[in-house]
């Protein structure tokens, strides 16, 4: 989306600049680019997509971590490719766990080959039994001498079986629950490592199950200390969340403007349907939700950028806002549409079925709500005066 003008409050002049360019490349490059369907077609389109954003520059704001870039990136590239967009959203899951560790090494070997696209990334942290309770997950990581020897089971795990490495989370210390949590850089090609199979979506996304079977890594491929893969692990959820309240933004952005496009042309009773006040209050409530989730979305970047160490609050509610919109907005949007909207070929019906997901993934609708919650709770407790009489 190029229409900044809305959010400038949280812009400084190189973001509107950035924001034009990138929606001009995301009309120009991506938005022509067929649906792909088969699994098979989709691994592959989403290592040719890895190759145009990388080339072109678009994950770079992973790199110099501008997030407020990275949204309007997101919101550009997933109104015009969903797929893209998950390309995108997976690069970032899989550098930033490397640059919050400071590590040079990873740095040079993975992250920056990523950032331009040369080598694709993965973000194993889902296991069967380990969703949102990220603490009951069973994976072990073993020290043996100058290695670790991982084993375990991650699932709905996005590229996999066509990225170059994963970012994986176990257990170093069993029993000690998220503070045993350590996270590894595993190759793809690393002994032990097996892609078992691929979990097929409604939507072309390369999903999969991964096996770790006595799978060794060099001990230089942990990312920070023993310990500190949950925090890892958080911070970049924390900081990525935004940009998935962009991607819903992005979609819903594109579903309003088709069904606000059709609306105008459609003639339905001998009028058009734009004029009909029922469709009218359909696509006014539409773009107020447009609005109020974009404000969010750069308002928690905004935080982050301007040097906020955490915004996990802003961030829970950013995506818990904008991708429940987003399914609202699209979902009326195939309302409009009537029956062109449930078409296969429609692009609204491809993103009907690409925005459901956001309200799931990097941390349900419902796990937001309990981090605002908490904050609200734990703010109020330490304002709280004790009630009279007590010590």
């Amino acid at each position: 989306m190029s229409d900044t003008h809305t959010i400038r409050a949280f812009l400084e002049a190189d973001h509107h600049q950035w924001g034009a360019a990138v929606a001009a490349f995301a009309a120009r490059e991506l938005a022509a680019r067929p649906e792909v369907i088969a699994d098979g077609a989709a691994r592959q389109e989403a290592r040719d997509l890895l190759g145009v954003l990388g080339g072109e520059g678009v994950l770079a704001p992973i790199g110099t971590r501008d997030l407020r870039a990275c949204c309007l990136a997101r919101e550009a590239v997933a109104a015009a490719s969903p797929l893209a967009d998950a390309v995108w959203a997976l690069q970032g899951l899989g550098i930033t766990p490397l640059l919050l560790a400071g590590d040079e090494q990873l740095r040079t070997r993975w992250a920056e080959p990523a950032l331009s696209g040369e080598v694709m990334s993965a973000f194993a942290m889902t296991e069967p039994e380990a969703g949102s309770d990220v603490a009951a997950m069973t994976t072990r990581a073993v020290r043996d001498g100058a290695d670790y020897v991982l084993d375990g089971h991650k699932w709905l795990i996005s590229n996999a079986g066509i990225a170059d490495y994963y970012v994986v989370f176990a257990s170093t210390e069993p029993g000690s629950g998220a503070r045993g949590i350590s996270a590894f850089v595993v190759p793809a090609d690393a002994p032990g490592l097996r892609f078992v199979g691929p979990q097929v979506m409604s939507v072309a996304h390369p999903l999969g199950e991964l096996a770790l079977e006595a799978c060794r890594v060099p001990a230089s491929h942990r990312i920070g200390g023993e310990g500190q893969g949950f925090k890892l692990g958080m911070a970049t959820l924390d900081q990525l969340r935004p940009t998935v309240g962009a991607a819903a933004c992005g979609m819903a952005e594109r579903a309003l403007r088709e069904a606000l496009d059709h609306a105008v042309v459609r003639r339905q009773f001998g009028r058009p349907l734009a004029e009909l006040q029922l469709v009218q209050d359909k696509l006014g409530r539409m773009a107020m939700e447009l609005t109020a989730a974009r404000l969010l979305v750069y308002r928690a970047a905004y935080e982050k950028d301007l040097g906020a160490e955490r915004i996990t609050t802003e961030a829970a509610m950013a995506k818990a806002y904008a991708t429940e919109a987003a399914q609202r907005i699209v979902d009326e949007a195939v309302q409009i549409l009537g029956g062109r909207g449930v078409l296969a070929a429609h692009p609204v019906d491809r993103l009907y079925r690409s925005v459901r997901a956001l309200r799931i993934y990097e941390g349900t609708t419902e796990i937001q709500h309990l981090i605002i919650a908490g904050r609200m709770v734990a703010d109020a407790r330490e304002g709280a005066e004790p009630p009279e009489g007590d010590p």
